[in-house]
């Protein structure tokens, strides 16, 4: 399990290379998290543009742009 440093690390390393880029697919591997992941999750966010990451706690939360 990661601790709380490294997973602020990986997000602030991450974050500049995948912000503002839009979406193009997921590799799910472990769908059984916390809360379940939806099946459609590629489908739901094929061409939305990531706006931001952030952490909280040992997760890192993809925060995509509302285009509607």
């Amino acid at each position: 399990m990661p601790e709380l440093p490294e997973v602020e690390t990986t997000r602030r390393g991450i974050e500049p290379h995948i912000s503002g880029h839009l979406f193009k697919g997921a590799d799910v591997r472990q769908a059984k998290l916390r809360w379940p992941v939806p099946q459609d999750l590629t489908a739901r966010l094929k061409g939305k543009k990531l706006h931001s990451v952030q952490r909280r706690a040992k997760y890192l939360l993809l925060n995509f742009a509302d285009e509607e």
